[in-house]
């Protein structure tokens, strides 16, 4: 083996329906646009753990959400087959052994086909994000190019502010349980992906209601962080 070898990694092939996801980024997102015309891609993921290097997706759940409306009939739910499920696991995210399961493959395919160049939603959604790059990377996908949304960094800045200090923050406020519960959303179906989307996607109404009583409105005003 030469020497050089040993300390390359070996080129992935990307696949077409990740080189078509990163064309669609040829075009720069108007941040003028009104928050109000566009698709949002509202979404979850439920996995083995919370650590980005050991653990992997279990489920996915999305929903889109347009205006001031979530498009019920835009609603997805994958499962993908594990071999490491544990009795924990199974209790907290409700999945059994005979759920129909699909390939990291169509998951990361049907995925980056809904995402295209839309902004993304989630409730911690970093986790959420580095767990589908992962999954993607032997197809190529090197990063989630998408702009994104975190309900919970949006809800302590209307709350709170731009420049809340971190220290003086009770993050437990922040939960999506705790953000359910004050802005009068029922936490039903929690800890299914789909569920846990659908309660964020109504989540993100009501704070996106609150960022244009602050005279928030366009894109680009909602990502300034």
């Amino acid at each position: 083996m030469r020497w050089w070898k040993r300390f390359t990694s070996p080129v992935v092939p990307v696949k077409d329906f990740v080189a078509d996801y990163e064309r669609s980024f040829k075009f720069k997102l108007n941040k003028e646009r009104k928050i109000n015309d566009l698709t949002l891609l509202v979404l979850d993921t439920e996995t083995t753990g919370v650590d980005i290097k050991k653990d992997f997706i279990l489920s996915y759940g999305s929903i889109n959400v347009q205006g001031n409306s979530i498009l019920v009939g835009s609603s997805k739910e994958f499962y993908l087959k594990s071999k490491r499920l544990s009795k924990e696991t199974i209790k907290v995210h409700e999945l059994v052994p005979n759920q129909e399961t699909i390939s990291r493959e169509k998951l990361i395919r049907t995925f980056l086909e809904d995402a295209g160049n839309l902004p993304i939603v989630g409730h911690h959604i970093g986790f959420d994000l580095a767990l589908l790059e992962k999954a993607g990377r032997s197809f190529g996908l090197r990063k989630i190019k998408n702009p994104v949304i975190d309900t919970m960094e949006l809800g302590i800045r209307l709350e709170i502010g731009k420049h809340a200090d971190p220290n003086r923050i009770n993050f437990s406020e922040y939960s999506l349980d705790s953000m359910c519960i004050r802005y009068g959303i029922f936490p039903d179906d929690r800890h299914t992906a789909a569920g846990d989307a659908f309660l964020t996607a109504q989540l993100l109404i009501k704070l996106l209601k609150r960022a244009r009583e602050l005279g928030i409105l366009t894109i680009g005003e909602l990502l300034d962080n």
